[in-house]
């Protein structure tokens, strides 16, 4: 026993800094949980908001997959349920095109396959599969109602098979792992039957376009000074004033401050704009996020429709809810509505247009998109497109924008 007791004093004395660093560290997080009420506001909040946001981009980072969702989408094994909480006003600190990167990069690292080969693969297998059922006399799943009709479609889709939620989710959407889509929120029967329809008034405003991101350029600025995500608005307003409807173009730079680009606050900034102009003008009905969004250098989004080289766009759904539930501080009375708009723009692309449209894009904020029922936030093409790619996919956005307007069949 003394002998024993003789080696736990040597053990003690040769790592006597490291207990008592150990203890310090104890000591010091007791007394901080004891007077938190006490702790200065300003330096909780500084914990809270980017150690928590640190530990949670960590756990993204390296923490493997732990299971898949109901929609086989894999799901980061949650330690943390206050993660979500890591900010008071997630729109204002949250970069759609970033936190795609973050999303491709986690992939990328599980799949060991570039984004764009994913796709390309995907969807040569799904068109071969939708060629093959095409061939049946009768389909496995049944129509939904009658707001899917049995008539052809573009890039493979079989519309009566919308109604099998597998089918829809893979052809539809990529999913991120800050949310969940399930079978309670995605029903393509429920879209379709949607009126988003909108009579053209010649005397009141009634579409909204602004840029969340206005410093965002493309690849032949600054030798074409016209290179911006604001030209490309400009000319989207042009085309819709064209087919009759009043338009308001915000030309406002929210990710500037101060002479630097800052879009922590962007999101903050753009609302409080947007909510002026809506005050101002509320005939508004339409309310339009144009972005460009952020690939690898080595990536190309552009397709060909009409002999032109057209950039491809994506539509980008927040969802207001993670997998843990809604989020309680950013609701959205419209989602249903938002996830409608983009989904019949969506089938009319695949339809008109195929190759135009990346999947949806749904992540779990809110994005801004709440002003509004018929509210979209779409990316156009990448930094790798040209500003002629670009401004060329504005006119077949305006078709698909005009044929949900103006109720054509879906």
């Amino acid at each position: 026993m003394r002998r024993r007791w003789y080696y736990w004093k040597q053990h003690l004395r040769a790592n006597r800094p490291l207990f008592v660093l150990a203890a310090g560290i104890f000591a010091g997080a007791a007394i901080l949980l004891s007077f938190r009420e006490t702790v200065d506001g300003a330096a909780w909040e500084w914990f809270r908001i980017y150690g928590v946001q640190t530990a949670g981009h960590v756990m993204e980072q390296w923490f493997p997959p732990f299971k898949k969702d109901e929609n086989g989408i894999f799901r980061l094994f949650v330690l943390f349920s206050f993660l979500e909480e890591m900010a008071e006003n997630p729109d204002s600190t949250e970069d759609p095109a970033y936190e795609k990167m973050l999303a491709r990069k986690w992939e990328e690292k599980r799949s060991g396959k570039k984004e764009e080969e994913t796709v390309e693969k995907t969807i040569k297998a799904s068109q071969e599969e939708e060629t093959r059922a095409a061939g049946k006399e009768e389909q496995e799943s049944e129509p939904v109602g009658e707001v899917i009709a049995r008539k052809p479609a573009g890039q493979g889709i079989i519309r009566e098979k919308l109604a099998d939620y597998d089918y829809m989710m893979k052809n539809f959407y990529s999913v991120h792992p800050t949310t969940t889509a399930g079978r309670d929120l995605m029903n393509a029967g429920d879209f379709l039957s949607m009126d988003l329809s909108l009579e053209t008034d010649g005397e009141n405003p009634q579409i909204l376009i602004y840029h969340t991101h206005s410093q965002e350029e493309f690849s032949d600025y600054p030798e074409n000074p016209s290179a911006t995500i604001v030209g490309v608005g400009a000319y989207l307003t042009e085309l819709l004033e064209a087919k009759g409807y009043q338009v308001i173009h915000d030309t406002s730079v929210y990710d500037f401050r101060d002479g630097k680009l800052d879009r922590s606050q962007a999101y903050t900034y753009a609302l409080e704009g947007i909510m002026g102009v809506l005050q101002k003008y509320p005939s508004i009905e339409v309310v339009l996020d144009i972005h460009r969004d952020g690939v690898a250098e080595g990536t190309r989004l552009v397709t060909e429709i009409n002999g032109k080289p057209t950039a491809r766009i994506m539509f980008f759904n927040g969802t207001s809810q993670t997998p843990d539930g809604p989020i309680e501080y950013l609701p959205n009375p419209n989602r249903d509505a938002n996830l409608a708009f983009s989904f019949q723009m969506q089938l009319k692309a695949a339809e008109q247009y195929p190759g135009f449209t990346r999947k949806i894009y749904l992540k779990g904020l809110r994005y801004n998109q709440h002003v509004r029922a018929r509210t979209a936030l779409i990316e156009v093409g990448a930094q790798t497109n040209t500003y002629e790619e670009a401004r060329n996919a504005m006119e077949p956005l305006s078709e698909l924008l005009c044929g949900v307007l103006k109720g054509e069949d879906q």
